[in-house]
């Protein structure tokens, strides 16, 4: 089982290896879209490819992540972190943040 830093590498190996693009951030970002709109359709109409459809979203954040030079893993700690810390007020069903750490 990789962890996640050789996942986002593995993930630029294919890239390259396949003539994908690497390259273009934006570009990456709308495929990403597509993917999360994959993902939603496959959820609703109950479709049994949903946890691949949820692989290539997730891959397409490591990719992502790796072209940008961010370790994911480190980010996502972080951001759990902030998150553990942060204290909700819940106005009209809905929750409002009432402290930010960072």
């Amino acid at each position: 089982m990789m962890n996640t830093q050789e996942i986002q590498k593995e993930v630029i190996r294919n890239k390259i290896e396949k003539g994908f693009n690497t390259t273009n951030i934006e570009k990456e970002f709308c495929l990403l879209y597509g993917e999360v709109g994959e993902a939603y359709e496959a959820f609703r109409k109950k479709k049994s490819d949903l946890d691949l459809e949820l692989a290539d979203v997730a891959i397409y954040l490591f990719g992502i992540s790796e072209i940008l030079g961010i370790d994911l893993e480190e980010a996502i700690n972080k951001k759990l972190q902030i998150n553990r810390e942060r204290v909700y007020k819940k106005i009209d069903g809905v929750n409002h943040k009432i402290n930010e750490t960072k």
